[in-house]
């Protein structure tokens, strides 16, 4: 990689590591939350679904802004406006406060991953070298962020552990400052050395885009209404019924966890250590091997077989959760394994299910819908979540999102039933076109090494 890519590539698994460990590591304080404001899980479930969704509903209005002002700005008041967020957290009195403690990580996490993602395609030369690096560097703070909130929420109350939150975001920005990058070197000319020019109208491609593209209404209307066509539709709608799945379970598996005998709260001296903490941040920490080994099974399969496939799994561990708790710890952790390795494993599936979807000049507007489906639509899953752990039974709550997970599996069998040629037909094109390309590339090439021969 050059300089740049390096620089690139530092400064965005810095940011990337941030949302992670903020966004996972609020599921283990709903534990005290309950307490502490002396209300229900409903209400919990609904506070932090109001979050979740100011993630979605500012992804669009994100990568239109990372135009506008640039990635690394946005990046950095993302990493600020989280750290920002749990210090209100930390300092929260009332309930109402927490709620606009939420709202405000809500805000500020919806900045981050259209401008990242922005930055990632547009800046770096070997992109799909920096988008791996990036999405590892998520990985290590989905599996720190909910293990140093449990260690620390061990030795200390959980107002001092939101405090102490705020502290890495501090940190994260000041070494931030330090990158100096080209955000556009990789979309640059051919060689990286200028702007992309219309070679008819002489105009800069990427200023012509900025003037009459995405970021004017008339376009952005244009571009989804043709966005949502066909399979798409579809694709969409798993995308959301994802992020009702993952956003209820991980909400209040903690406090699930918590609640079984398996588990129970070891004294030691003074201080209690709740295993049920230790696990759920093992579990994420599985996610990390998940992700991995979905991106390779989209290379090796149909990528609406892998999803399938999946979801299948889901359903079967959802299922299964009740049942395991009571055969013991070892069939409990199998499961709690194969949830956590699971929900992060269709994440890639999910990424090119919705590349194959849609065209290549509307695949950022794509993943905009991606975030609003998944954090927008899927803060549903956890007032969801808290809704029925309130007025239901723990085994009502594992019923409703297997049946969740269930109709993720019958929408991945209508994209092979009703729209599998649509892209295969559109996977085909592209291959065509790079063939032409390629031949042309190579006739291109015979003719010169024709014409040098002939001036010998």
């Amino acid at each position: 990689m050059t300089p740049n890519d390096r620089a690139i590539v530092g400064f965005s698994m810095i940011g990337h590591s941030m949302f992670h460990l903020y966004e996972l590591a609020i599921p283990l304080f709903i534990v005290y939350w309950l307490v502490a404001f002396d209300v229900s899980a409903a209400v919990i479930g609904l506070l932090v679904g109001g979050g979740l969704a100011m993630i979605g509903l500012g992804a669009i209005g994100s990568g239109v802004l990372a135009d506008e002002y640039g990635s690394k700005r946005l990046m950095t008041a993302s990493i600020l406006g989280m750290g920002g967020s749990f210090l209100l957290i930390g300092l929260a009195p009332r309930i109402e406060v927490l709620a606009l403690a939420l709202v405000v990580w809500g805000i500020a996490s919806s900045l981050y991953h259209p401008a990242a993602l922005s930055l990632l395609t547009r800046g770096p030369t070997e992109r799909g070298t920096a988008l791996a690096y990036h999405g590892a560097a998520g990985n290590v703070g989905t599996a720190l962020g909910p293990f140093a909130a449990a260690v620390l929420l061990t030795v200390a109350p959980w107002e001092w552990v939101a405090i102490a939150f705020a502290a890495p975001a501090v940190l994260a920005a000041a070494i931030a400052f330090r990158f100096e990058f080209d955000e556009r070197a990789g979309s640059d000319g051919v060689n990286g050395d200028g702007p992309d020019v219309d070679e008819e109208t002489g105009t800069d491609v990427d200023e012509r885009t900025t003037r009459g593209g995405i970021t004017d209404l008339r376009g952005f209307l244009a571009q989804s209404t043709h966005l949502f066509t066909g399979g798409f539709l579809v694709a969409f709608a798993i995308m959301m019924v994802h992020g009702v799945y993952s956003r209820g379970i991980l909400s209040f598996l903690p406090e699930i966890l918590a609640d079984l005998p398996l588990f129970a709260p070891v004294p030691l001296g003074e201080r209690t250590i709740e295993p049920s903490q230790y696990v759920f941040a093992g579990l994420l920490l599985l996610g990390a091997g998940g992700q991995y080994v979905g991106g390779k099974l989209t290379d090796r399969t149909r990528t609406a077989v892998a999803l399938i496939a999946t979801y299948v799994v889901l359903v079967g561990a959802s299922l299964a959760f009740l049942p395991a708790a009571e055969a013991g710890i070892v069939p409990m952790l199998v499961v709690c394994g194969a949830l956590g390795f699971t929900i992060y494993m269709t994440a890639p599936i999910r990424q090119a299910l919705l590349a194959e979807y849609s065209d290549a000049d509307v695949r950022g507007l794509s993943f905009g819908y991606f975030y609003l489906g998944v954090y927008g639509v899927g803060a549903v899953g956890a007032s969801l979540a808290g809704f029925v752990l309130t007025y239901g039974t723990t085994g009502t709550f594992f019923l409703v999102f297997a049946a969740v997970a269930a109709l993720a599996v019958g929408l991945g069998v209508l994209l092979i039933v009703r729209y599998t040629t649509d892209a295969t037909a559109a996977t085909d094109a592209e291959g065509a076109a790079e063939t032409v390309n390629t031949a042309e590339t190579v006739n291109t090439a015979e003719t010169r090494e024709t014409t040098t021969d002939e001036g010998h």
